[in-house]
C-alpha cells in the first residue's frame, strides 16, 4: 500500500499533459500490486493465491518500467522515482520468496 501511495504522489508531480497517459499508467499499476495480492489472499485456495500474486509481480515489473520511462524522459523526481524503484525491486524479491514458500507448503 505505500508503494502505491508513493507512485500517487510521484506521478502527481508530472506534467499536466501526462494525466492520461504515463500518469495513469503509473497509478493503476501501483494500485494493482496490493490490489492483487488481497484479491488472492481472499481466495480459497493456495493456488489462486499464488496466481494472483504473479499478477501483482507482473504488475509491480510494469510499474518499474512506466517509473523507468519517466525517468528516460526527465519528467518528474529522478531521485524520488530511484526510490520507487528500490522499493519494487524490495517487494519483488518479498513476493518471489512468499511464492516459494506457498508453492512447497502443502495444500492447508
Amino acid at each position: 500500500m505505500i508503494l502505491a501511495e508513493d507512485s500517487y504522489r510521484f506521478s502527481a508531480t508530472l506534467p499536466r499533459e501526462e494525466l492520461f497517459g504515463l500518469m495513469s499508467q503509473i497509478r493503476r499499476a501501483a494500485v494493482s500490486v496490493p490490489a492483487n495480492i488481497a484479491e488472492g489472499y481472499g481466495r480459497d485456495s493456495k493456488g489462486s493465491y499464488v496466481s494472483f500474486l504473479k499478477t501483482a509481480q507482473g504488475s509491480l515489473k510494469e510499474l518499474e518500467t512506466h517509473l523507468i520511462l519517466a525517468q528516460r524522459l526527465k519528467l518528474g523526481s529522478f531521485a524520488a522515482a530511484e526510490g520507487l524503484l528500490a522499493r519494487c525491486e524490495s517487494i519483488g524479491r518479498m513476493m518471489r520468496g512468499l511464492i516459494r514458500s506457498l508453492q512447497g507448503a502443502p495444500e492447508a
